[in-house]
């Protein structure tokens, strides 16, 4: 019987986002292929320690048991590394616990063509090459930060957070406040209030993500013992009254957040800081400085410019 993912929360990973290979890189940057092979083959049994998207992947796929005979969630590796070099990764997985049993290896090229064919909601990668040939093709993807949050085995909540504008929600009204100030472009989204805005890259990882809740909610119906797991917060700089843009938005595009900061220019650290999710989706690398959070970075609309997409790739792509 063919395995559907259409039902499913579906994650591209790559290894060097689930995994800390900072020695790897090194031994391929300075010793190169054959003994960057050697190398992993040497540490089989050695499991990789766990990278910065390690907590959320790991709280995630536990999920699964809300619904163990039909998975909600898949995780699959995509990566440059080799199918060889990549028997390193896998089992670092199995060691860690994660139940990870598919994986594309692209011995050196950009996984990203195969998000669409995958139904992928996200694709996590440390590459940032990868990451912006993905979001230029209208996929939806995000370049981990170098943060890294303790990992208490014992909590099982998972907390996710998400920026709205360029993430959530399509760029239009950030560009009115790029070239226009703030004023205008509160008066603009006043005026547009009861009109919701075009979705953004990773509305539809909210979507999915709502869809869980909903049979954590019906398990919490059927057991008033069970405590929801998974919650997930709105961290935006807007404020009234271009709140309420974002507040309709939401209801009509039939999603929801447990929680909406309205932040107004206060720095989001402090409140991430306090919130520690998992990690925190945004499109501006300045405000994914929080210490020990997670971040991702979205490089869609505006905010990032007009970049190329890059050509050519550097020494440590090979093996993210």
């Amino acid at each position: 019987m063919m395995y559907d993912l259409d039902s499913r929360l579906v994650i591209g990973i790559s290894s060097s986002a689930l995994f800390n290979l900072t020695d790897c890189h090194r031994v391929y940057q300075e010793q190169g292929v054959e003994a960057y092979r050697a190398y992993q083959d040497e540490r089989i049994n050695e499991p990789l320690d766990p990278g910065v998207a390690f907590p959320f992947i790991r709280r995630l796929l536990a999920l699964n048991d809300l619904q163990p005979d039909d998975p909600l969630v898949e995780v699959i590796v995509m990566s440059h590394n080799d199918a060889f070099t990549g028997l390193r990764i896998m089992a670092s997985a199995r060691a860690h616990g994660l139940p990870i049993t598919r994986a594309i290896f692209m011995e050196g090229r950009s996984p990203h063509e195969y998000i669409g064919p995958l139904k992928m909601a996200l694709f996590l990668s440390a590459n940032e090459d990868d990451v912006r040939r993905a979001v230029a093709s209208g996929m939806p993807a995000a370049i981990v930060t170098s943060q890294h949050m303790d990992d208490d085995v014992r909590e099982t909540e998972l907390r996710i957070a998400f920026d709205f504008d360029g993430v959530l929600a399509d760029d239009s009204s950030e560009a009115i406040f790029k070239d226009h100030g703030l004023a205008e472009f509160q008066a603009h989204e006043q005026a547009n209030a009861i009109t919701p805005l075009s979705v953004g890259p990773l509305q539809p990882l909210l979507e999915a993500i709502n869809r869980i809740q909903e049979v954590e909610t019906t398990r919490k119906t059927a057991d008033p013992d069970y405590r929801p797991r998974l919650h997930v917060s709105l961290v935006t700089a807007r404020s009234a009254p271009a709140h309420e843009r974002v507040v309709r938005s939401l209801h009509g595009w039939g999603v929801r957040v447990n929680a909406a900061f309205f932040l107004g220019g206060i720095d989001k650290a402090a409140i991430l800081e306090t919130l520690r999710p998992h990690i925190f989706f945004d499109d501006q690398m300045l405000h994914l400085t929080a210490h020990g959070i997670p971040g991702a970075h979205v490089p869609f609309g505006v905010r990032n410019g007009a970049q190329p997409v890059p050509r050519r790739m550097s020494t440590d792509d090979r093996i993210a």
